[in-house]
């Protein structure tokens, strides 16, 4: 089944209403807000790699707002236990009974900061609730709630006392962004009180509402043309010279699915190449893992999935990607 016009047309309008939304608190930063919702959309998940004090905890309380839903912050420290995020089962004297106190995955937007300060141990308990959607504890699995999105930060600077990312890890980010700081405009905006508290902040649809938009973008159609142009560029990230890990299955199907949800944002029943290369740097990126002296040299997986734009071709027959719907 395929999207309808007049559903695209309403799906744009919405999005644009969330993102108009969101922006009355993080000002400045309308690119990374389409991003996250777009992601959101696509039900996947954000790393956010950013200095402190540039707005992460306010984008997530504001995309919470906007769609009426509950947003938690873990704050990641080397003595986070995997039970402090996941929820634990503690014993009822008075009942007999084991009961489950759930921990703050439990959630709509849940804002994991500065993830890479916990142990490896620790950032595991995010594995299968992001991959999907559900946490086990105590052989017993519970599911977290639709529209699920985690949001997890870390410091690109400060490296002391931090932990690595596993590639299992940064493979179940949907995309990676940066907020920033804001530019001069913006700045003046935000130090005159043009941004509105997360708080003050009106819905603007429903979680169940959301869950529907994310649905109806997984309808947008996408030419085999558009999927082979996807495939080849996955290809060459794996060939690149540079390259000691390519991206994922995972990560094509990813980009598939944020490249659908990106089409709908515009109003479109079908998806282009334009969407895909808008995507592809904020979704594959920090998928690849670079050989040393790559990286010695300077390389940066940005700079090869821009190369990959360059070196691979779009599809040639636009009318076939362009005329569907």
């Amino acid at each position: 089944m395929t999207i309808a016009q007049e559903q695209a047309t309403w799906f744009a309008q919405t999005f644009r209403q969330l993102a108009d939304n969101v922006e009355q608190s993080v000002i400045g930063k309308r690119h990374v807000v389409e991003l996250v919702l777009t992601a959101m959309l696509s039900e996947g998940h954000v790393l956010l790699e950013d200095v402190p004090g540039t707005g992460k905890t306010s984008l997530a309380r504001a995309l919470a707002q906007s769609v009426e839903g509950t947003n938690t912050r873990i704050q990641f420290t080397p003595d986070l236990l995997p039970g402090d995020i996941t929820g634990i089962t503690v014993y009822d004297q008075k009942t007999g009974e084991f009961e489950f106190h759930a921990g703050p995955v439990f959630a709509n937007v849940v804002l994991a900061d500065e993830i890479n300060r916990a142990s490896p141990k620790t950032q595991a308990a995010l594995l299968e609730v992001m991959e999907e959607g559900r946490v086990t504890v105590d052989a017993i699995t519970r599911p977290v709630g639709s529209p699920f999105l985690v949001i997890a930060t870390q410091n690109p600077v400060e490296q002391a006392g931090t932990y690595r990312l596993p590639e299992a890890q940064l493979d179940r980010f949907l995309l990676r962004t940066s907020l920033g700081y804001p530019d001069h405009a913006a700045t003046l905006r935000i130090l005159g009180g043009a941004a509105i508290p997360t708080a003050d902040l009106a819905a603007v649809i429903t979680p169940d509402a959301l869950v529907g938009m994310a649905e109806l973008a997984q309808e947008v159609y996408v030419d085999p043309l558009v999927l082979d142009y996807i495939a080849r560029m996955v290809d060459a990230t794996r060939s690149a010279e540079q390259v000691r890990l390519g991206v994922s299955i995972r990560g094509a199907l990813a980009l598939t699915r944020a490249t659908r949800a990106r089409a709908a944002s515009q109003g479109r029943t079908y998806a282009t190449p334009d969407d895909v290369k808008a995507l592809a740097t904020a979704v594959l990126s920090h998928r690849l893992i670079l050989h040393p002296e790559a990286e010695f040299d300077g390389v940066t997986p940005e700079a090869v999935v821009g190369r990959v734009l360059l070196d691979v071709a779009p599809p040639t027959h636009r009318e076939s990607v362009s005329e569907r719907g």
